[in-house]
């Protein structure tokens, strides 16, 4: 995409949030441009949906506009800069309302009541202490996913090199590429997990950096030699967390004149102390029993865990408790070279595209819903879900829950060859659907990693479609959204009307 298309984007996204003095915080996520919203009630849900860049849209903490891998990435900072250049350059919008002929002023009274209605449906749904928690794990790991996706790539390239013998000098360096974020992740994670809890990042990334410095193979804790890495990101997460609680009992205990001296020495140094003789042996021991566990579970309950996964992942997602998972995927990413939980969660949006194709069959009559699936499917197929999920299945009802019945069959289906020795993995996270092939890595050959993954991939699609086709939709749902027969139809009126009861 080029400059200029995605300052277009960018520019015909701002005036559809409200305006630059709307905005209070811009972030992106590996597909989902994500604002801070100061008024809700300016933001203008169906025209941003009708853009043709837009995905989808979702509500959360944030205000969520999907907008693809790539391109988020792309989009992000023209928009940062638009709303830079808005608040330098314009006033506050002023707040309208749109008419059936145009914008009328709203009166205040209306404004706040919706504004107060807003704000407390979000923060019943959103605000609870575990979820924010999970939030923030989120924020910690996220920004390291274009990393272990370029650095999982390269291991990938590297191992078909080496496979066939190709190009044998490139061997060494591209391992050394391939590896070196891997081997100094905990200093990422370190610094990531004091800027989002309040501390100095770097403080938390140097208390970080204890934790791979070769030299702690000469400190003996718990009675045992310690080894360069042990506790991994589980480690770093610790440390930088009671870095950034040191750090802030500083600030508010140390005289501001010897505050540079003394806060940075006595934050890295007790929490370097603690990190070495109390947190790494545990975290070590943790992280090992994280992958033993995730490999016992899968070894012995192979379908039946991977029939769990794959079924479950949709809600979690749903509910925000998916991002518990990230630190278990780094974990054994960092242990193992790959996470044997994605491949399977994964499947969770196979059973959705499956699910789709299903509705686009069961509605010929409704020309607006197909158009929907017709755009959303391409993103579907390389693991984007959100414009599926949020604007075809969730709103049915019943079709969401028969997505997570094929997700369901497909994790089980790659659970139950793991289960027979043949464990598919992923050196990276981030990426599902087709876009998860040239990440994948398993304890056979690449070839028949790759075979069990398309095929855990049909069984998603076929099941998810079967499930949706024959259960997905009662006869009165049917008829009703089968006789919206043009664009003009409300279609979100139909799916409120419908969904809950299919």
């Amino acid at each position: 995409m080029s400059d200029e298309k995605n300052r277009a984007t960018a520019a015909a996204l701002l005036p559809l949030v409200g305006g630059a003095a709307n905005i209070t915080s811009v972030t992106h996520c590996m597909t989902r441009l994500r604002l801070g919203v100061a008024d809700r009630s300016l933001v203008q849900d169906d025209a941003l949906k009708a853009l043709p860049a837009v995905l989808g849209v979702v509500e959360d903490d944030t205000y969520q506009i999907v907008l693809g891998p790539g391109t988020v990435a792309r989009v992000t900072p023209e928009f940062a800069a638009l709303v830079e250049a808005g608040r330098d350059a314009a006033p506050a919008p002023s707040p309208v309302a749109p008419g059936p002929t145009g914008p009328t002023p709203p009166t205040a009274e209306g404004l706040a009541a919706q504004g107060a209605a807003l704000k407390a449906r979000q923060k019943a749904r959103n605000a609870t202490p575990v979820k924010l928690f999970l939030r923030r794990i989120a924020g910690i790991f996220v920004p390291l996913i274009p990393a272990l996706i370029g650095c999982g790539i390269i291991a990938g390239l590297n191992g078909l090199l080496t496979n066939f013998g190709v190009l044998p000098v490139l061997v060494p360096a591209l391992a050394a590429i391939a590896s070196g974020f891997m081997s100094l992740i905990a200093v990422f994670v370190g610094h990531n997990t004091a800027k989002e809890f309040g501390g100095t990042p770097v403080l938390g990334g140097a208390v970080a950096a204890v934790i791979v410095y070769a030299g702690v193979a000469k400190v003996t804790a718990f009675g045992q030699q310690l080894s360069p890495g042990q506790g991994g990101v589980l480690g770093a997460l610790g440390a930088a967390l009671l870095a950034v609680q040191v750090e802030k009992w500083c600030r508010r205990h140390v005289p501001e004149a010897l505050d540079v001296l003394v806060t940075p020495t006595v934050t890295v140094l007790v929490s370097g102390l603690v990190t070495l003789f109390g947190l790494m042996f545990p975290a070590g021991e943790a992280a090992t029993a994280i992958g033993t566990c995730a490999n016992w579970l899968l070894a012995h309950g192979g379908a039946a865990a991977g029939f769990l996964l794959g079924g479950l992942f949709l809600p979690l997602v749903m509910l925000g408790l998916h991002q518990a998972l990230i630190p278990i995927h780094t974990t054994l990413i960092e242990q193992q070279g790959y996470t044997v939980l994605l491949p399977i969660l994964a499947m969770a949006g196979a059973g959705q595209v499956g699910a789709a194709l299903a509705v686009y069959v069961r509605l010929p009559g409704n020309r607006s819903i197909r158009t929907t699936i017709r755009s959303a499917l391409p993103a579907g197929f390389l693991g984007i879900g959100e414009p599926l999920i949020y604007g075809v299945s969730l709103p049915l009802g019943r079709p969401f829950v028969t997505a997570c019945a094929g997700g369901a069959f497909g994790g089980g289906f790659v659970g139950l060859f793991h289960q027979l020795g043949t464990a598919a993995g992923s050196t990276a996270i981030g990426p599902s659907g087709w876009a998860l092939f040239p990440l994948l890595q398993g304890n056979r050959s690449l070839g028949a990693t790759l075979t069990v993954y398309a095929l855990g991939l049909l069984v998603g699609y076929a099941a998810g479609f079967l499930a949706t086709y024959f259960f997905g939709f009662g006869q009165q749902a049917l008829a009703d959204l089968n006789a919206a027969t043009g664009p003009s139809v409300d279609n979100a009126q139909h799916l409120r009307r419908v969904g809950a009861g299919g």
